[in-house]
């Protein structure tokens, strides 16, 4: 696969590139102090800084959206230390190629010359391949740098990890955007485009250096005689899809997102990731069923309408389909977000569950058992049973707990919304049923 700066993964050549080369190819860096927008791990304080500065490097994981210099860094890494570099990438090479590079590693380590062995997409090998370089690793025979766009802690072997320091490349900011287009200028001239337009541009590639230097290019080919200005910009350039993969860790962090937005009462912020999720190709079904749970686990009692509310989103999309459908689910988004806030019926489910399997099969008191048979009858299933509708106020005070266990509290609910209604009925019934066991 390709780096930032466009270069394919493979040995690292000290020629420049040539004239006709893509412009990311160009651009790419030749030292690691030209590596743009990963200062906290470059710099002289960062982890890969102080490697360097020691001439020692440990295995590591580049973990990075797209675009950021997973590539460009590792291959300069090896630059740096004086180590031979050999790049394989998980999408192309198998068995066969990493039993090539790992023999030739051993060869080389025996001539005195050590050998850092980059895995572009390396989350791609299965678990057997990735337990394939642990011995290779553990010896020395390679120093191993992957690179992933993937959560290392979903996708890796934890004996890998536990190997390899994880190494976090930031997405590029605005800043760092500016800069790489700022040293396209530099050796293309200026890009015909007005500010606000250059501005649009840097926002469009979304953090990826690659796909912005792509644009450029684009831009510099087309020989546009008069500046572009945002709307012109749009028009010419195809607008890039959100980067979103509905299995991968940006789905996570999405729902996430918008699950604590939600929580947090934060109308706006949780419209926004419900806008993120949607736009780029969630299914809407899944974010109704976040929403369902969301009205139980973090609404409750507090606010029974949320649940009605989602399920009925839930219906009118299924009815109306999207994009009109996508409305009912906005109207639920923002109900929940609004709505008073209580996990007393989740608190209440786990405390409840977990008494119920520490307690394993107490018998219910027989008073409440149904007694459907003579015999059941005989031996007292039933008896004594006081029927909460014969007494004045609808209420018996009875005692519906096993013989063997305490009466507990799993219920709590809070000051707030519709559960403070419940919390005076829980009250009022707890003082009646004191009263009359005091009376008994």
């Amino acid at each position: 696969m390709a780096d930032l700066f466009g270069n394919d993964a493979a040995p690292a050549r000290d020629d420049a590139p040539r004239e006709d080369a893509p412009l990311a190819d160009r651009l790419r860096p030749r030292a690691l102090g030209e590596v743009i927008g990963q200062e906290h791990l470059t710099g002289p304080k960062g982890a890969i800084g102080r490697m360097v500065a020691s001439g020692k490097l440990s295995s590591m994981v580049l973990w990075g959206p797209p675009g950021t210099g997973k590539t460009s860094t590792a291959r300069l890494l090896a630059d740096a230390v004086g180590m031979r570099f050999v790049a394989i990438s998980a999408v192309f090479s198998g068995v066969a190629d990493l039993k090539k590079a790992f023999a030739e590693a051993d060869r080389m380590a025996a001539a005195g010359r050590k050998t850092l062995l980059f895995v572009d997409e390396i989350h791609r090998f299965n678990r057997a391949q990735q337990d394939g370089f642990l011995p290779f690793v553990e010896r020395g025979t390679v120093t191993l740098v992957g690179a992933t766009t993937e959560n290392p802690s979903f996708e890796l072997n934890a004996a890998l990890l536990s190997r390899a320091q994880v190494l976090i490349l930031h997405r590029l900011d605005a800043e760092a955007l500016g800069k790489l287009l700022d040293r396209a200028e530099a050796l293309e001239g200026p890009l015909p485009l007005t500010d606000e337009a250059r501005a649009a541009l840097i926002a469009s590639a979304d953090g990826d250096g690659r796909f912005l230097l792509n644009q450029a290019e684009t831009l510099y080919n087309a020989n546009i005689d008069a500046p572009l200005g945002p709307a012109e910009l749009g028009l010419f350039l195809q607008r890039r899809v959100a980067v979103y993969d509905k299995d991968r860790e940006g789905h996570y962090n999405l729902i996430s997102a918008l699950h604590k937005s939600l929580r947090g009462s934060d109308p706006q912020a949780a419209l926004y990731y419900l806008a993120r999720m949607l736009t780029a190709g969630e299914e809407p079904l899944y974010v109704l069923r976040r929403l369902v749970r969301f009205a139980s686990e973090d609404i409750g009692l507090a606010d029974p309408q949320a649940l009605t509310q989602c399920l009925a989103a839930k219906d009118a999309y299924e009815f109306l389909g999207s994009p009109e459908g996508e409305l009912a689910i906005v109207q639920a988004c923002l109900y929940c977000a609004t709505a008073p806030k209580s996990n007393a019926a989740y608190a209440a489910q786990k405390a409840a569950f977990r008494s119920a399997k520490e307690t394993g099969s107490l018998m219910p008191p027989q008073n409440i058992l149904n007694a459907p048979t003579k015999l059941m009858k005989e031996i007292g299933y039933g008896a004594g049973y006081a029927y909460d509708h014969d007494a004045d106020d609808g209420f018996s005070g009875d005692d519906y707990w096993p013989e063997e266990m305490e009466p507990q509290t799993y219920y709590a609910p809070v000051e707030r919304g519709f559960e403070r209604k419940v919390k005076e009925r829980i009250a009022y019934w707890d003082n009646l049923r004191r009263e009359r066991r005091d009376a008994s």
